[in-house]
């Protein structure tokens, strides 16, 4: 997309396909985000790279600066705009693309201190869509000189903004899983404790349930952890 880069849809085509290998990887949406921003910065030639995600469980929903793969982390710390404020709460609630020529002169462009300081001029900034519609966040292109982004490029930008969409979306929920499922492990390893706690101490399920709590809060430790200790502990006194 830069003036001076020659990209070809390879490139494209490429970026696309680093996105989709990370969705079928165990990385976590932090490394996955750091990702996105990397390959389409590469890929585009632009200066910086921004990705935002939409905070669904703040009332209102806010957007957050979550990625970026050329700004000191003192900048993405903490970033957030409603969904009615700057570019990036603009293209999330139109669900559009935007291209802004020169953003010190636009009124919509909230970051004018961040823009000066590292050079930049102009910037697109698109939507990352679900098939159902549903925008997850935003994707921010910016060059350093002025340029004007192609409907091709911007086309092609949003291809990969969608593929990343899919692939945030797919290790959000299995990073869920995972809890999950580590929830209901713990959850039969504490019960399993807790019968073996009844049996050895003569208590009730409720007194022994006490008992692992109290363990675990006496010594810093998971109820995990001290369910674990105590289910070892009750093997080794099996063992012949």
């Amino acid at each position: 997309m830069h003036p001076t880069a020659h990209k070809t849809y390879d490139d494209y085509i490429k970026a696309l396909t680093d996105i989709s290998h990370a969705i079928t990887s165990e990385l976590y949406l932090e490394d996955l985000l750091k990702l996105i921003v990397m390959v389409t910065a590469k890929v585009t030639g632009v200066a910086i790279c921004s990705l935002w995600l939409i905070d669904d469980e703040v009332s209102p929903p806010m957007i957050r600066l979550k990625a970026t793969q050329a700004i000191a982390p003192e900048y993405v710390k903490d970033r957030s705009l409603g969904l009615n404020e700057g570019v990036v709460g603009h293209v999330a609630s139109t669900k559009r693309p935007l291209i802004i020529k020169n953003v010190m002169r636009n009124r919509r462009f909230k970051e004018k201190e961040m823009a000066r300081q590292l050079g930049l001029t102009s910037m697109v900034g698109v939507p990352l869509r679900l098939k159902d519609d549903r925008v997850i966040g935003v994707l921010n292109c910016f060059s350093s000189a002025a340029y004007d982004f192609s409907k091709t490029e911007v086309n092609l930008l949003t291809a990969v903004a969608n593929q990343a969409a899919v692939a945030i979306l797919n290790t959000e929920l299995m990073v869920k899983t995972r809890v999950v499922q580590e929830e209901l492990e713990t959850r039969k390893l504490v019960e399993r404790a807790k019968e073996v706690v009844m049996h050895r101490r003569r208590l009730n399920g409720d007194a022994a349930h006490r008992w692992l709590q109290k363990q675990s809060m006496d010594s810093r430790k998971s109820m995990r952890q001290v369910a674990e200790a105590v289910l070892l502990s009750s093997e080794m006194d099996m063992a012949p």
